[in-house]
C-alpha cells in the first residue's frame, strides 16, 4: 500500500466533522436513484396542483356532449366524462384537491404530535395521562369512522361569515380540519416513546444539572432529536390523508363543486358495465403513482435519518 492510499483510508476512517444529521440524509437521499426519482414524481404532482387551476380556469362551465364518453384517442388521451370533458384534465385537477388535503392535513397534526407527544414523555405526571387517555380514547375508533363523525360535526358551520374570511367548514376545510384532529395520534405516540428514553441520556441530564429550564431542554435538546419521525410520518401521513379524501368523496361526504379521484372513482362504476373503463383507470393510475412515490421515498427518507445508518 503507498503513502498516498494509506492517508486516504485514515481519513476516511476518522469521523466526518461538520455536518449534520440533516445534511448528510440530504447526501443520502442525493445518491440515491430510487429516491430522487420517487422525489421527481412527487414534484411533478405538485407543480401540476399549483398550475393546473390557472391552465383550467373555467372547468365547471365547459361542456361538450357531443362527445361525451369519447375513448381515448389522439384529441383525447384519456377519453372524455359524461359531459364531454377531457379525463385527463380532471385527473390533473383531481390532483390538486389530493394534494391540497395531503398537505394541509399534515402541516397541522404532525407539530400536534411531535409537541404532545415530546411534553408527555419529558414531563410525564399527569400531563402524560391526559394525553396518553386522549390516545386511547380516540384510537378505540375506526380511523375512517372516526374521521367521517367529526366531518359530520362540521356540517354546516362557518366561521368569520360575511367577511373576506368566509371559511365554510361543510367543504374542503372540514375534510382538513377532520383529518388534522385525528391525524396527529400516531407521531404522538412514537415520539412520547422516544423522548422517554432521551430524558435519560446524559446530554440531557447535563443540560439540566447546569440549570436550564424544563421548557427550554425540551425545545432545544428533546425536539430537535425527535423532529425526524415527523418528517418520516410527513410522508405516511400524506398517504393516508390522500386516501381518506377519496374513501370520503367517495362515499359522497366528501369535496363538493371540484373533481376528484373519489368522485371519478364513482361515477366510473356505472361506465365499467358498458366497457367504459379510462375514467376509473385514469383515477386509479394516478393515485397509484402517487402513493408508490410517496412510500418508497418515505422508506428512503427514513433509512437516510436513521443515525445507526450513516456510516453503512
Amino acid at each position: 500500500m503507498s503513502q498516498t492510499e494509506a492517508t486516504t483510508d485514515i481519513a476516511d476512517a476518522q469521523p466526518r466533522t461538520g455536518r449534520s444529521l440533516w445534511s448528510d440524509a440530504a447526501r443520502r437521499i442525493r445518491g440515491d436513484a430510487g429516491a430522487v426519482v420517487c422525489l421527481a414524481v412527487i414534484a411533478a404532482y405538485a407543480v401540476v396542483a399549483m398550475t393546473i387551476g390557472f391552465a383550467i380556469p373555467d372547468w365547471t362551465e365547459r361542456y361538450d356532449y357531443d362527445n361525451a364518453n369519447r375513448p381515448p384517442s389522439a384529441e383525447y388521451w384519456l377519453g372524455s366524462d359524461e359531459f364531454g370533458r377531457s379525463v385527463i384534465e380532471k385527473t390533473m385537477l383531481s390532483a390538486k384537491v389530493s394534494m391540497t388535503v395531503g398537505l394541509m392535513a399534515n402541516v397541522i397534526s404532525i407539530p400536534l404530535g411531535i409537541l404532545l407527544g415530546a411534553a408527555a414523555g419529558y414531563y410525564g405526571g399527569w400531563l402524560d395521562d391526559l394525553i396518553v387517555w386522549l390516545i386511547t380514547t380516540l384510537s378505540a375508533v375506526p380511523g375512517l369512522v372516526r374521521v367521517i363523525a367529526i366531518r359530520f360535526a362540521f356540517q354546516g358551520i362557518v366561521l368569520f361569515a360575511r367577511t373576506p374570511f368566509e371559511l365554510d367548514l361543510g367543504g374542503l376545510p372540514g375534510i382538513i380540519l377532520a383529518l388534522s384532529v385525528t391525524g396527529w395520534i400516531g407521531t404522538c405516540r412514537l415520539v412520547r416513546a422516544e423522548t422517554m428514553k432521551i430524558r435519560e441520556l446524559d446530554y440531557v441530564l447535563a443540560a439540566r444539572a447546569s440549570g436550564r429550564r424544563g421548557a427550554a431542554i425540551l425545545l432545544w435538546h428533546v425536539v430537535p432529536n425527535v423532529a425526524h419521525f415527523g418528517i418520516i410520518n410527513f410522508s405516511l401521513g400524506f398517504i393516508g390523508a390522500v386516501k381518506a379524501e377519496v374513501a370520503l368523496t367517495y362515499l359522497g361526504i366528501g369535496v363538493v363543486g371540484v373533481p376528484s379521484w373519489g368522485k371519478m372513482i364513482n361515477a366510473a362504476q356505472m361506465d365499467l358495465l358498458v366497457g367504459r373503463w379510462w375514467q376509473i383507470a385514469a383515477a386509479g393510475g394516478a393515485m397509484f403513482f402517487l402513493v408508490l412515490a410517496l412510500n418508497i421515498f418515505g422508506d428512503r427518507l427514513r433509512d437516510a435519518l436513521d443515525p445507526k445508518l450513516r456510516r453503512s
